[in-house]
């Protein structure tokens, strides 16, 4: 048997204890399955448990390490996926209702490679219908209910990757993978203190997701600290023919001993608008990142993110779903807002998604420029700690503000790390956010990574054997 407070484990803690002979993957999977059917259902977080191709691919691991075969730190370890992932065998629902029995007869590219790289796929993670695509208001917003906090759970973990944001702070899997396209990695990282890693758009493919934005959306880690969002990400990242906008190039990072203290940005501003825990934990967070490096206050470029990323992600999903539109079935969709949603999306002008594609690339490259010689820039990563999980979050959001960058670098491109900062109101977790220049995916990774070397701020274990506080 494994002890509970294992799965609680970082992908190095875990990686070691298999190598030791702690455990077997055989054992750790087991134990991830108990839980994911256990509390994974309290906290509504999961959609499918894929236990027998689970168990079989565990005892696979084991052989091979007993052979002395290893892949790598992935090797052995249970993970999930939010389910806009094509899985063979088992339904791919996208939280919808109207999908709910849809399956493919192939893996997604990210699922293959962390199937190379000896991952454990456990389990179909619950998310928001559609990934959010029609508009919602409320957290139920998806055919298997809110998804709880593992912190509190009156409280929710955001969307769209809802469940990934429950399952890997409450222990339910070793690693998760999520989509975002405007904030669903950052913010279920945010609320439920998990790290999530949103890469360079075109750095991970999107084979066998389902498309919400073509030109926003992205797939990436969600683990329990930025050296396990690393594994996961060098792990899966790279071209792949069948998705034609990934881009081969390097994931660039600055190499040992090239410089003395690396320079992060602050923006004008920060901490001003959000809720009182979030700004005085992001304070704290400057001075914790002054220790280690060189911070230097910037403006970003003047420029309408929001309204660009919103006319864009309208456009796209328009044509993305356009046939549930057309027949009706968007009516079957769990969130009144959704249900209506999708039809004011196929009225998009073309002409006003032309004008917003052509600032956005002015946006890039102003962006780009503004970010010259800085490794990253360091925002709160929500304006406040997580909504209640009943009512409408756009009202409880409504009461603060944060800065602009979490539009830009999504309708940039730009790769973010959400780390854990400390905790707020009602016992939530706040969080901070890394952002970088594009391709510079690792380079963000490493100040965050060194960021949590000097910090202690979530103890994971303390929510062994239970939901919430």
């Amino acid at each position: 048997m494994v002890d509970e407070s294992v799965l609680f484990g970082t992908v190095d803690e875990l990686a070691a204890g298999l190598r030791d002979g702690e455990f077997t993957s055989r054992e750790l999977t087991e134990a991830s399955i108990d839980r994911l059917r256990t509390i994974g259902g309290e906290l509504n977080a999961v959609v499918t448990v894929t236990e027998e191709r689970a168990l079989e691919a565990a005892d696979r691991m084991d052989a091979e390490l007993a052979a002395g075969e290893d892949r790598g730190p992935l090797h052995g370890i249970p993970y999930g996926v939010k389910d806009l992932l094509a899985t063979r065998d088992y339904p791919t629902t996208w939280g919808a209702a109207p999908f709910r029995d849809q399956q493919f007869d192939y893996d997604a590219t990210v699922i293959e490679r962390l199937d190379a790289a000896g991952g454990v796929l456990v389990a179909k993670l619950a998310m928001i219908e559609l990934a959010g695509g029609f508009g919602y208001d409320a957290a139920d917003a998806s055919f298997t209910g809110p998804t709880r906090n593992p912190w509190n759970g009156d409280a929710w973990t955001c969307g769209s990757s809802s469940g990934p944001g429950a399952a890997v702070p409450a222990g339910l899997v070793g690693f998760a993978v999520g989509s975002e396209t405007w904030g669903s990695i950052v913010c279920p990282a945010a609320f439920s203190g998990a790290v999530g890693f949103r890469p360079t758009y075109g750095r991970v493919s999107r084979h066998g997701a389902m498309a919400l934005s073509y030109t926003m959306d992205k797939l990436g880690p969600m683990c329990r600290s930025a050296a396990g969002c690393e594994h996961v990400y060098r792990a899966v990242a790279g071209p792949d023919e069948r998705d034609p906008t990934t881009a081969d190039r390097p994931a660039c990072a600055p190499a040992p001993g090239t410089r003395e203290r690396p320079r992060i940005a602050v923006l004008e501003g920060a901490g001003e608008g959000e809720q009182e825990s979030v700004r005085e934990n992001y304070r704290r967070s400057v001075e914790i990142v002054r220790e280690f490096a060189a911070v230097e206050e910037i403006a970003l470029p003047d420029l309408p993110y929001a309204s660009v990323a919103g006319l864009i992600i309208d456009a796209e999903a328009g044509s993305a779903f356009e046939n549930l539109v057309e027949s009706g079935e968007a009516l079957e969709l769990s969130n009144e807002a959704s249900r209506v949603g999708g039809y004011a999306q196929q009225v998009v002008l073309a002409k006003d998604y032309i004008d917003a594609m052509r600032v956005r690339t002015k946006m890039q490259r102003a962006l780009d420029e503004a970010l010259v010689g800085y490794d990253a820039v360091l925002v709160p990563a929500r304006a406040s700690v997580a909504s209640p999980l009943e009512g409408s979050f756009v009202e409880y959001f409504s009461e603060y503000s944060t800065t602009p960058m979490g539009a830009a670098s999504n309708v940039a491109g730009l790769p973010g790390v959400a780390v854990p900062n400390g905790f707020g109101e009602r016992g939530l977790p706040t969080a901070v956010e890394f952002v970088g220049r594009a391709y510079a995916d690792l380079t963000v990774l490493d100040v965050a990574r060194e960021y949590q070397s000097r910090t202690d701020h979530v103890d994971y274990a303390d929510l062994a054997g239970e939901v919430g506080a």
